[in-house]
């Protein structure tokens, strides 16, 4: 089992056509994502990769039958309108990739999933990788890249950056601790699937035994993971690493949603309520690998 994706799943790009849509569409391909079906208006009837393109979301359904899951590659502007159409046809998950989605896009798009039983990961993000068995989006940049970095195994990955998502993936793998899935779950101040969202999910995932998580400063996710381990809601390994420790009041830290404001989403209190709640927090990132290795044999 995974989370999210795997070789199951039957996904539909929009923004197959453009650059981005056709470079990561290969390496969805390639690393073994079932893509039946593209979409961009006015593009029905060719071809990428031998995925077949169709101009409306409802015409791809009607021509290659249900998909599971959508995964954006448009213009910012242009992400609302291809979001509500996925979601009014029947898609239960969106992968949102572009940054610089309008805050108020985003908001209209949370209504309507929410109204629908939808649920979709970003923006802004780089989307979800479970390894061996589909990424939807663009972690690893190639599928024989990703195949090298990450290596199999029964600890998940929960992220706000992507980069650092990649990151944590590989040093563990280079330490020996195999991976399920990994989550980069947006750097926006509104996203769809939250740190807490995941974590939820590596709960649930009998092939999941140990969660290591990459905080940010501001928002308040790390709290709510708290709040779970505390509620009894999350019982396996927690091991995290709080990112933004130097960063001052109204500082954006690298994203939209890693900034402090009045106070609150600090360093220091993500820090505090994940040790009260009995997390393996690390000072350094470069000490993620050691402290779990050292949590999994314990």
């Amino acid at each position: 089992m995974a989370i999210l994706i795997d070789e199951t799943k039957r996904v539909l790009v929009q923004g197959i056509t453009g650059r981005e849509g056709m470079a990561r569409t290969r390496l969805m391909i390639d690393f073994g994502t079932n893509v039946v079906a593209g979409c961009t208006p006015g593009k029905g009837g060719q071809d990428v990769l031998g995925v077949p393109v169709f101009d409306t979301v409802e015409q791809a359904i009607e021509a290659v039958g249900h998909i599971d899951i959508s995964v954006v590659f448009v213009p910012a502007p242009l992400v609302k309108s291809a979001a509500l159409e996925a979601v009014a046809a029947g898609i239960r998950l969106l992968v949102l990739v572009p940054d610089r989605v309008p805050l108020f896009d985003v908001l209209e798009v949370a209504q309507a999933a929410e109204q629908a039983g939808t649920r979709f990961l970003g923006p802004n993000t780089l989307g979800v990788l479970s390894v061996g068995r589909g990424v939807l989006g663009m972690i690893g940049g190639r599928a024989d890249s990703a195949r090298q970095w990450f290596k199999p195994g029964r600890t998940g990955v929960a992220s706000r950056s992507g980069g650092m998502t990649s990151s944590t993936g590989y040093y563990l793998s280079q330490a020996g601790i195999g991976l399920s899935t990994l989550v980069h779950v947006g750097g926006d101040s509104v996203i769809g699937l939250s740190l807490p969202d995941v974590v939820e999910m590596f709960q649930d995932d009998p092939d999941t035994d140990s969660v290591v998580m990459f905080g940010e400063i501001g928002g308040s996710q790390e709290e709510r993971v708290a709040d779970l381990i505390r509620s009894g809601r999350f019982t396996k390994p927690l091991i995290a690493y709080i990112g933004g420790k130097a960063a001052k009041e109204g500082t954006r830290f690298s994203h939209a949603g890693a900034i402090i404001e009045g106070g609150r989403g600090t360093h220091e209190q993500k820090v505090l309520h994940l040790r009260e709640a009995g997390a393996h927090v690390v000072d350094s990132f470069g000490d993620l690998p050691a402290v779990a290795r050292k949590v999994l044999l314990d």
